[in-house]
């Protein structure tokens, strides 16, 4: 059968010796990933997450230094990432005992409760949850609170806190099945909690009540504010309101024009919804292209493990033709990937830049944060036909949706399963 086919022994030898992606790489993607953009923001120096799921936490860190560096006059400013992942490991540790104690009537087999037990520990996230740690927690210099080790490389950390987790729902649920009451098991909540702090303390350091800002601005101006509050930092010098931003999705699994919220991702009791408009792709194409064009930056969520080239930053859906190379069907439209489990969110970057011809996109600028090393000095570019196909959701301003979208944002959403994909 592989004889009979057109020169298999040529395709046999390349795959063989090179690999498959090497064998399937498209040399024309050089040229439709040329680096010139039509729309293109001034952003310095990219982040380095390295060994660390905290893509999303760097994504929304970089759209607002961003900010900071365009009214301050100051291009390679940072923020802390350390410090809003230590308080994402205490408030997640509330939600998570919070989230055991509501299940405890379930067996540890229910898909909800199992669900809960596979995250504990992890470091993956969204928008809204980045989101929800800024609003509770503010935000400090990168020198503030600097990163570790631990805060770098966290999959120590993160293996151990998940042991404990559990250990802890175990504790928790026999509790409840021997007649433990809310009070009672609300205070084995707080001394876990309590742990998970003492935990993060040792790995990451313990977050400043107070700093001072000092900074010298391009012009080698130097800038001191003493005493600053991580909360008064974010208010003097940000005054976002991350409530006038929206996740626009497009997951064609589901009715569009719709509201979706997806709760058992939340980070903080009481704090941000997670919640997603679903629209067409043209509408979250067009709003991204907007936000750019006022001289914003956008958070992305992403599946970057599809049709990447790490080292050159390309993204490009045809960038390895692995389908005609071996003679097989591969497509599978967007709505079939999210409904079989082919398509996920994996990673979070960040638009910087857009080439318009006639009014239309054809590649983008993405700002990622894997350092300099990948890419050209980080940046990646991206084809408009990966954006559609591997791009699920961008987060832009209200204000660029429609009077009937915006109304959208007022009904209830449907509640998604712990597991959608777009978790």
């Amino acid at each position: 059968m592989v004889a009979s086919q057109p020169a298999s022994d040529v395709i046999k030898r390349a795959v063989m010796t090179n690999g498959v992606d090497a064998a399937a790489t498209d040399p024309a993607a050089q040229s439709r990933l040329h680096r010139v953009f039509s729309v293109e923001l001034p952003t310095g120096g990219v982040t380095n997450q390295k060994q660390s799921g905290r893509c999303w936490e760097f994504s929304l860190l970089n759209t607002l230094r961003h900010q900071f560096a365009t009214t301050n006059k100051v291009k390679d400013f940072e923020l802390s990432q350390n410090y809003l992942f230590f308080w994402d490991k205490v408030e997640r540790a509330n939600m998570f005992y919070q989230h055991i104690i509501d299940t405890a009537d379930k067996g540890p087999n229910d898909r909800e409760v199992a669900f809960y037990l596979k995250m504990a520990g992890g470091d993956g996230g969204q928008w809204a949850m980045a989101a929800a740690l800024v609003q509770k927690y503010g935000v400090v210099p990168d020198y503030v609170m600097p990163e570790t080790y631990n805060s770098e490389h966290t999959k120590a950390f993160a293996s151990t806190l998940a042991l404990k987790m559990r250990r802890d729902a175990v504790t928790l649920r026999d509790a409840a099945a021997n007649g433990a009451s809310a009070a009672e098991l609300d205070q084995q909540r707080h001394t876990m909690v309590g742990e998970v702090y003492r935990m993060a303390a040792y790995s990451f350091g313990e977050p400043p009540a107070t700093f001072d800002l000092e900074y010298r601005d391009d012009d080698k101006q130097l800038h001191r504010d003493a005493g600053l509050t991580p909360q008064g930092f974010y208010d003097k010098y940000f005054g976002v309101d991350l409530d006038d931003y929206v996740v626009v999705t497009n997951s064609p699994d589901k009715p569009l024009n719709k509201l979706y919220r997806l709760a058992s991702q939340e980070n903080i009791v009481g704090g941000k919804q997670i919640q997603f408009l679903n629209v067409d792709m043209d509408v979250l194409k067009q709003t991204a292209i907007q936000q750019l064009q006022d001289g914003e930056t956008i958070w992305f969520g992403n599946d970057v493990l599809q049709q990447m080239s790490r080292e050159q930053g390309f993204l490009d859906a045809n960038l390895f033709r692995r389908a005609e190379l071996f003679g097989i069907d591969l497509t599978m439209d967007k709505a079939h990937r999210f409904a079989y489990h082919e398509a996920e969110v994996t990673h979070a970057m960040t638009l910087t830049g857009v080439n318009l011809v006639d009014g239309q996109p054809n590649r983008w600028k993405v700002e990622n944060s894997w350092g300099e090393k990948n890419g050209e000095k980080g940046y990646f570019v991206m084809t408009d036909d990966w954006m559609d196909q591997f791009v699920y959701e961008v987060v832009v301003h209200k204000k660029y949706l429609t009077a009937e979208q915006q109304a959208l944002l007022e009904t209830e959403p449907v509640e998604l399963a712990p597991w959608d994909p777009l978790m």
